[in-house]
Order: C-alpha cells, then structure tokens, then sequence
C-alpha cells in the first residue's frame, strides 16, 4: 500500500472550492482537505509556496495517431504530454486507421490508456462507419464497450438525414453527438479563414459562415428529434450566438473551443506559417474576442486541446497542401491561464473549463475536489514563465500554433490516483 501523500500551504481550486490550505491523499483518493490538516505520519509532504492544486484536467478531444498514424504520435508519447500538461483524462478522437467504428478497438484504446498508467483513455465512437458520413457505424454496440460519445472527428457530418438519424438513434440510449461544425460544400478546398488577409495571401478561403450554418441546421434537428448534439472547437461569433439562443431555448445542445480561438487570430498564420494552419482555420480577430466572451459568459462548456499531431512531413508543404492541425496538450493550461492574467476569465472559472464541466458532459467522475474522488491532481505555479519551443515540447509531434510564445503557468507536478506521474526537474 503507497503512502499518504500531504499538499501543504498550497491554493485548492475546483468547481465550488477556493482556499488556502491542505489536502491529503490516501489510497489513491482525496481523504480529506481544508486549513492545516497537519501531517500523518509517514506521508510524502509536498509543499511548494504560491502553487495552485486543481484536478487533473480533462481533455474532451483530442487526437491520437494510434493506431494508425503511429509516425505522428503514439499513446505512450501522447500520455507523456499529457501529464506534463496536468491532463489525467482524455477523450481520443475516432478518425485513426482503421477508425474506431467496431467495439473491440473502443476496449483497446481504453485498456491501453490504462497500461500508461498516467491517463485515462475514452474513446469516441465513429458516427458513421469509417467515418465517412454515409451509413451509421453501430453505435448501441460502441456504447457497450466504452464509447463516451460520438464523432467522425475532423470531418462533419454533412448529410442532414444521416445527422437526423445519428441523433434519434443516440437518443434512444442516452447517448450524443459531438460535430465538427462546418459545412463541407463551402470548406472544400479552403485552408484559411475567406477574409481580405487570406485573398492577400492568396490563399485559398472557407467562409465563416460554414461554421453557423452547420450549427443552425444540426439545432434544428436536434428541436426535430430530442437529440443531444455537443459542437466542438467552436470559432466565430455568429456561430455562438446561435449555440448561446439554443440554450435560452431548453435544447440540449453544448459546446466547446480550444486555446488558439481565444487566443489567436488569421494574422497568426504570416507568411504561410503551416504550424498555424488549423481545422477550423483561425478566424478575425472580432471572432476571437466573441469566443473570448462566451468563455466567460457561459455559452462554451469547455475548452479542449483539440490536439491534432502532425509529422514535420505533413506541415513541409505549401499553406494549400499542408496538413491541418496543432498539438495542445502541454500548452492547454498555460494558454488558458494567459486570458487569467489579462483578467478576462477568473481562475476558478477557467479551472471549472479545464476540469468539472467537461467531465460534467462526458457524464464521468473526475475534475473534481472533494471527499472520496479520484486523486487526480494538477499542481501548478500560475506565473511562472516558460516559453514554447517546437522541438523541446513532451510528446513526439511539435505541430504547435504557439511556437516562441511565452506563457505564464508552469505545471510542476501531475498525480493519477494519488501516485506521481509527472515531476518537472
């Protein structure tokens, strides 16, 4: 049996909770927290001054390259970003090779998370089978073996009456359904944001528009049906308010965005910087602001990495070609505490982002502080800096948006079911 494990003096934020003081560890779950527990004997005593203890973040999509694309990223290199960037559990998108459409490789991806010993996997079920949009994968029997949901990934489902059936179907077992909202017919061929900087860079656009439309037409499915639709990686203002008025209206319809909505702009991708080519593209920075607000108003659930590796291979190409996609897993909190330090989200709130919402919609017990839960924790200093290097980042793919910028917030330490899983040296 592991020894106790006491965090003293430090900040304990989770959804509800914000103070100064201790928390106790014991058996792989919280014992007990609060103002001077004073130490048992034999537990490791973990004390460092100004640091904020928070839950494990959880990470509701991401991308893994396995199995599949194993040159990109594997598990074992994805859980050792992960736990450098405080995430404990993760929700791994289904678009891999082969696509996660049969049930034996939904119990694989969760029992490989398991032997890392660091993360817990969820895995996504396929909509539709190879994610093709065309026939419906069997979802009943996905959910059986573990899917949390699903999705066909980076690719929307574009027809309305596979969509209508995959949210009727879904419904019928408590099940929903995460889209990548944006209209394929208006994003084919597209690789940048339609705006006079993409036309200067002569640069092939997607109108933003394709993000609202998709939105619009999978709400009005979801008043046909009763279905439960979660939008991911939500980008433009347009698109917000439509999610912001579904929600006024009742409907059960969520969403979330990652760190380069909120914190980039077009103006990012300069002179064809691939790294910065995204799936959705970066949008106005008029946009950016509008996700910046409903991060703090409440219309988004969550934020998400939205980690999509990629080999050098596939960013060494001309902007048009190359592929989309940025990793985020060791950036996710830092980025996230860059809009804590300008004060346009307070940390309590941004934790609850990171941690007890999106577990809240993946229906799972995790990113919580409290009696009895999961040891699951992140410990961070919040200003400390450190800068991005593609390079020298955890993890095997360095696609990163973020490259030379320096963040605030250091994550020092990362338990999963109160044993240590990551030690910054």
């Amino acid at each position: 049996m592991s020894p106790d494990t006491l965090f003293s003096g430090v900040r304990i934020v989770a959804d509800g909770v914000d103070l100064i003081g201790d928390l106790l560890v014991r058996d792989g779950r919280i014992a007990d927290f609060g103002p001077a527990l004073g130490r048992p004997d034999g537990a490791i005593l973990v004390s460092e001054p100004d640091a904020v203890l928070c839950p494990g973040l959880v990470d509701m999509r991401a991308a893994l390259g396995e199995p599949g694309y194993e040159y990109r990223e594997t598990i074992a290199s994805a859980s050792q970003a992960a736990a450098a960037g405080g995430i404990t559990t993760l929700a791994a998108l289904p678009d891999t090779m082969p696509v996660i459409d049969d049930p034996a490789l939904v119990r694989l991806l969760r029992a490989r998370g398991e032997e890392t010993g660091s993360l817990t996997i969820l895995p996504y079920g396929a909509i539709t089978r190879a994610c093709k949009g065309e026939e419906l994968a069997e979802l009943g029997l996905l959910q059986e073996a573990g899917a949390i949901a699903f999705t066909d990934g980076g690719r929307a489902v574009g027809s309305a009456r596979v969509m209508r059936l995959a949210l009727s179907y879904a419904r019928g077992f408590g099940a929903w359904i995460a889209q990548h909202p944006e209209d394929p017919s208006l994003a084919n061929g597209g690789a940048a944001t339609e705006s006079l900087y993409s036309s200067r860079l002569g640069i092939p656009g997607i109108p933003a528009a394709a993000e609202a439309m998709l939105i619009a037409r999978d709400i009005r499915l979801v008043r046909l049906t009763g279905g439960s639709v979660h939008f991911a990686h939500v980008s433009t203002a347009e698109a917000l308010d439509l999610i912001r008025q579904a929600k006024n209206d009742g409907l059960s319809v969520t969403c979330d965005t990652a760190p380069p909505y909120f914190d980039l702009n077009e103006t990012a991708i300069g002179e064809f910087r691939t790294y910065a080519k995204l799936s959705p593209p970066l949008r106005k920075d008029s946009d950016r602001v509008a996700v910046v607000a409903g991060l703090a108003d409440g219309t988004i659930d969550a934020i998400a990495s939205d980690h999509q590796p990629r080999d050098a291979d596939d960013k060494r190409l001309p902007f048009a070609q190359a592929a989309p996609g940025g990793v985020g897993l060791a950036t996710l909190l830092g980025v996230t505490l860059a809009h804590v330090h300008n004060g346009e989200i307070g940390l309590a709130a941004a934790i609850a982002l990171l941690t007890a919402r999106p577990a809240k919609r993946l229906g799972i017990d995790a990113g919580r502080i409290a009696k009895g839960a999961p040891a699951d924790l992140c410990l961070f200093h919040p200003d400390r800096i450190w800068k991005v290097e593609s390079g020298l980042l955890p993890g095997k793919a360095q696609n990163t948006p973020f490259d030379g910028r320096a963040l605030e917030g250091v994550v020092l330490g990362t338990w999963k079911s109160g044993r240590r899983v990551f030690s910054r040296s």
